[in-house]
């Protein structure tokens, strides 16, 4: 007997955490050789290229509407990353940075009812605490300092949060009560341009920024195939491809626990960075490390218990 459509959906998902984590590792390379936001700029605009000739149709078919979602959720996501490469620039270790990032998973009900007033799970309210001691013991030094790119992870992570939440607006259809009683409708912008289009728009502010902060010509005088290794890897691997599957995973069941199997993506590049750059956690660094974690699954356990009661009913 094959598998299903939704055990199929989260099979993919497991590799889509698995690539995002190749990612992190890919562009640390890449910055060690070149400007942390004209890597960036090449990254996103690489990928979106690839996604965009994949689902050139759709794209040309959007609406000036679905246009104007897209780049805006593309703005937001800019700012994001570019917080987020110059976290991975600053030295600070990828086992933090991950999981500093990872709070956006702890932000989205936050933001969501500060932008929407849309009320937080329960849930959300007890992993809140956790979440902060995590974050003092692994940020906070004896003088009470914290690094700057420990910042910029968090920073990260903020906007990251309201990406996710008007990403996934612009992805479903939306209708928005206005003062005068009229009905606002949004309209739905497929994954894949949507995706494309977004990627696009980081490329093109990162580079904008990188411009005026970065000098390009040593890059571009001195480039090598083992930096074109490591932006093709990022750009392709860890961006294009990550997102197309991820697309295809959304697209084969409704009932995928996609959601709950990204939580483990800090695992994985913990595991991937102490592999590769031989990183190793301190013995605070891992207790706050594992407080955010927990924090995480504390956030998300109305649908981790869910995927348990699933397994249950398929395995009896």
């Amino acid at each position: 007997m094959g598998l299903s459509r939704a055990a199929k959906a989260d099979l993919w998902f497991v590799v889509v955490t698995l690539l995002a984590a190749a990612g992190w590792i890919f562009s640390k390379e890449a910055i060690l050789l070149m400007p942390p936001l004209l890597f960036i700029s090449l990254r996103f605009l690489l990928a979106g290229m690839v996604l965009t000739m994949v689902g050139f149709r759709q794209v040309k078919a959007l609406s000036w509407n679905q246009y104007r979602q897209s780049i805006f959720v593309g703005a937001i996501f800019s700012f994001g990353t570019c917080f987020w490469v110059m976290g991975l620039y600053s030295g600070v270790s990828i086992s933090v940075g991950v999981f500093l990032t990872s709070l956006a998973v702890i932000m989205v009900p936050l933001l969501s009812r500060v932008l929407f007033k849309e009320k937080p799970p329960r849930s959300t309210w007890f992993s809140i605490p956790v979440a902060v001691i995590g974050l003092a013991i692994l940020t906070l030094k004896s003088d009470l300092s914290i690094e700057t790119g420990q910042l910029f992870f968090l920073a990260a992570s903020f906007f990251f949060g309201i990406f996710f939440i008007y990403n996934t607006r612009a992805a479903n259809h939306q209708e928005v009560a206005m003062l005068d009683e009229s009905i606002n409708v949004s309209e739905k912008v497929p994954a894949l341009p949507l995706t494309a289009i977004t990627l696009l728009v980081v490329g093109v502010i990162a580079a904008a920024v990188s411009f005026y902060m970065e000098q390009w010509q040593p890059t571009f005088t001195g480039f090598s195939l083992e930096l074109l290794f490591w932006v093709s890897a990022s750009a392709l691997v860890g961006t294009a491809l990550r997102f197309f599957i991820q697309t295809h995973a959304q697209s084969l069941s409704t009932h995928s626990h996609g959601v709950v199997i990204m939580v483990v993506e800090p695992i994985w590049t913990a595991f991937l960075a102490a592999a590769w750059f031989d990183e190793s956690l301190s013995q605070t660094d891992l207790m706050g490390c594992s407080l955010i974690f927990l924090s995480i699954v504390i956030n998300r356990w109305p649908l981790i218990s869910g995927l348990f009661r699933f397994l249950n009913k398929t395995t009896a």
